[in-house]
């Protein structure tokens, strides 16, 4: 077991069944009342919103957040006894599931609110801090933001410039400060969501002195806006147009010791847990604007005729149709195995959630490109809803960390594991006797690896196939992790084309197992014929998986990463595409 990571032990070559077994829901009352939120959110997105215009007007109007902070919306995840719905990971996840796919603007704008402004709160605020911000953020009279990213700073957090300077005291502190200690807050964050309205930050700023090469402290704080703190205009972008996006600059702002969120120096803690809890809501929404697409798709199936039939008919839609409906199935699968050990009391789910965000948000760009493709050219039409929905789509691989720094954060994060084995069998070896225990230890574990290898047993017996090729392929994982660190060492974190393939394969084999533990839980329901649905679209799912997973083990030994990496070099060097016909 991986420290009680599922994703965690894939690298060790590890099935832990008894994490993700059975499948997890939360309880029928708290079923019913998402249901009620879910059924009242469309009525009023029916009634009182127009996304195109608000695409035009490039502003989410007052009444529409109004009456959002009015259903509960701005507080899902904050506790009842302070105002907000209480609801799990899983229902905070569902609800915006459904309103990311009404409208993403919307989606984003309460994403940044609560999913990493208020549960940063959540996660290491004191009770003081709780108790005097988390109602009014919960009820929307406060909207929050989250202010990390900088222009020199986006996924390396020791880019940061923005910086706390102690100034003087008063008579309170805060842990690892001095007593009663008050900052000067100065600097600028890019790319602020809800910067142009929020009155709540959490900001990340330095609280060392800036020096060339040294490691920088970094320190959460929790600021309201007042004097000292401005927006920039609201940035033009490619979609999300109604998103308000801002840079949000700090001119010698105090802030009390009380402030500081977390422990001093301990910030990016701070910030990797809260994006560890909103990459789930972000995979919810993604999922969202999947479900939308597939009903347009569906729907323009139905409509437009060709040749004397419904498009629907052909083969090639067919095959976009059930590609579209089975990387959904996947990807919902996951994000809901994972906000189901999160509300299990997992503690460690960090590779998991950027598993769900990075397969979520690359499934709803392809799905909302095949929508708009089946529309033709229709879905070109700047009138049309699937034009808006693929310009929507894009932010979903960069928002809440890229697809490319995800996948080296899930590569360099499930081989810590097997790293640190081969650290225990070095120590074991230079202390022979002293070793002996260890090296015995470590020897049981390969064994128990090595004697598991039949892989699942709590599946249903229709799913055998779709569980070998799980144990086949988590078995070549844990090789091909094995024999890089044993090449590289230390070195595999400069090789990113490793890196994204050993992500791939985590990708999808966690994919794959959370498809065999819902469609489990399907069939012990409903029985195989009422499960054939989940059944047929797992099958298509593994199947593809199968022979992307196949293809990527083969690359691990034979490639062209030395040429690839020459041929960037050379064009870095030409600054432009250097050929023509002459």
């Amino acid at each position: 077991m991986a420290e009680g990571s599922f994703a965690r032990g894939l690298f060790l070559g590890a099935i832990e069944e008894d994490l993700i077994f059975p499948w997890r829901e939360g309880p029928p009352a708290e079923a019913h009342t998402v249901q009620v939120l879910i059924d009242d959110v469309r009525r009023f997105f029916e009634d009182h919103v127009d996304s195109a215009a608000i695409d035009r007007a490039e502003q989410i109007p007052d009444r529409v957040l109004a009456g959002l902070k009015q259903r509960g919306a701005f507080g899902l995840c904050a506790p009842q006894n302070l105002g907000g719905l209480g609801f799990s990971a899983t229902a905070s996840a569902r609800a915006l599931q459904e309103i990311g796919g009404l409208d993403l603007s919307i989606g984003l704008t309460l994403a940044a609110h609560q999913s990493l402004a208020l549960r940063a709160l959540l996660l290491f605020g004191t009770d003081g801090q709780k108790a005097r911000y988390v109602p009014r953020l919960a009820r929307g009279e406060s909207v929050g933001a989250f202010a990390l990213a900088e222009p020199g700073a986006g996924s390396d957090a020791a880019g940061i410039q923005t910086i706390a300077r102690t100034v003087t005291h008063t008579a309170s502190g805060a842990p690892g400060a001095a007593p009663g200690v008050v900052y000067a807050l100065d600097g600028a964050k890019a790319w602020t969501t809800n910067g142009g309205f929020a009155d709540f930050f959490t900001v990340f700023a330095r609280t060392s002195p800036p020096d060339e090469g040294a490691k920088p402290k970094i320190t959460a704080f929790l600021l309201e806006r007042g004097p000292g703190v401005s927006s920039g205009p609201n940035q033009s972008k490619l979609g999300v147009r109604g998103a308000s996006t801002t840079v949000v600059r700090f001119d010698g702002v105090h802030v009390p010791g009380e402030n500081v969120l977390g422990e001093v120096g301990r910030g990016v803690r701070v910030a990797m847990q809260a994006l560890d809890h909103g990459r789930l809501d972000l995979a919810g929404a993604s999922i969202g604007v999947c479900k939308r697409a597939i009903k347009m798709t569906l729907d323009r199936c139905r409509r437009r005729r060709a040749f004397g039939r419904p498009i629907g008919e052909f083969g090639l839609i067919k095959d976009k149709v059930a590609t579209m409906m089975a990387e959904t199935w996947a990807s919902e699968s996951a994000a809901y195995l994972t906000t189901g050990l999160v509300d299990g009391g997992a503690e460690d789910f960090s590779v998991e959630s950027a598993i769900c965000k990075v397969l979520a948000s690359e499934t709803c760009w392809r799905v909302v490109n095949e929508a708009m493709q089946v529309a033709a050219g229709v879905g070109y039409m700047a009138g049309e809803a699937y034009e808006r929905l693929v310009r929507d789509a894009r932010v979903t691989l960069v928002f809440g960390g890229t697809s490319e720094i995800l996948r080296a954060f899930i590569a360099l994060s499930g081989m810590q594991g097997p790293a640190r084995q081969k650290a225990d069998v070095g120590r074991a070896l230079q202390e022979p006797i002293k070793g002996f225990g260890l090296l015995g230890e470590i020897a049981l574990r390969k064994a128990r690896g090595a004697l598991g290898r039949d892989g699942m047993t709590r599946h249903h017996p229709l799913l055998q196939r779709e569980a070998a090729v799980l144990d086949r392929f988590v078995q070549e994982l844990s090789r091909g992790v094995d024999n890089v660190l044993r090449k590289h060492g230390r070195d595999i974190a400069e090789m990113q084309y490793t890196q994204k393939r050993t992500a791939d394969m985590a990708i999808e084999l966690y994919a794959v197992a959370a498809c065999i533990v819902r469609t489990t839980r399907a069939i012990e329901r409903r029985g195989p014929e009422g499960a054939r649905r989940e059944v047929d679209l797992t099958r298509i799912f593994v199947a593809s998986a199968e022979q992307r997973l196949a293809e990527t083990v083969a690359a691990m030994d034979r490639n062209d990463d030395e040429l690839r990496k020459s041929v960037a070099t050379r064009a870095y060097a030409d600054g432009a595409y250097p050929f023509d016909l002459t």
